[in-house]
């Protein structure tokens, strides 16, 4: 049994997405941020980094989106998350999942954590200010060089698309209308039709 401690409405979500594709057994433990959980001694003796997600497994804790994503289908092939049998395909697949994590997350956090990389709050009032712009840039390159349709990786569904969407469904929280991007919001729509999102998203609290 897996256990993924998740917070509603974080990038979690991806993660749990995969989860409910996979086909394996797992649990979800909530981290309660509004009670600064996450800062608590127990949860840092799990994830010293102190967010989510963090998957507890037999041989121990893994941490960050794209480790646990890549885990999850290597520990469920049958579930085919990920084209295992390609190291190029699953490279490439990696790429995308990194630049979802190292860029696209990084440049929403600007909106509402500037004060992660400083100190005064007019820099974070500067750095609020560029995120949409930012954003419009990131997706323009996944829809325009990423995005292969339907899917991520074209024909073959997998857990990049279960990051694409979690980050996608924050769009409107920054003033972002999807439809600009007609492919990422196509993807987003089908990905709601899916069975696991639908779960995930129940279990997740999100509506």
């Amino acid at each position: 049994m897996y256990t993924l401690f998740f917070s509603p409405g974080a990038c979690s979500l991806a993660s749990a997405i995969a989860l409910a594709e996979s086909g394996l057994p797992y649990r979800l433990q909530r981290v309660k941020f509004a009670e600064n959980e996450q800062r608590s001694a127990d949860y840092l003796k799990l994830n010293p980094k102190g967010r989510v997600p963090a998957l507890a497994t037999e041989q121990g804790v893994i941490s960050e989106n794209v480790a646990i994503l890549a885990y999850i289908a290597q520990a469920a092939p049958e579930a085919k998350l990920a084209p295992l049998d390609d190291p190029f395909a699953f490279a490439r697949m990696q790429a995308f999942t990194s630049y979802l994590a190292g860029t696209v997350h990084v440049a929403s956090a600007h909106k509402r954590r500037g004060y992660r990389w400083a100190d005064s709050e007019a820099s974070w009032q500067d750095m609020a200010a560029k995120v949409p712009q930012n954003l419009r840039e990131c997706y323009t390159l996944i829809e325009e060089d990423f995005l292969q349709g339907p899917w991520v990786l074209g024909d073959n569904y997998s857990v990049a698309d279960c990051y694409l969407f979690t980050l996608a469904d924050w769009l409107p929280g920054y003033g972002i209308a999807r439809d600009e991007f007609p492919a990422v919001a196509d993807h987003y729509r089908r990905m709601r039709e899916r069975p696991a999102v639908q779960r995930a998203l129940a279990e997740h609290e999100v509506s």
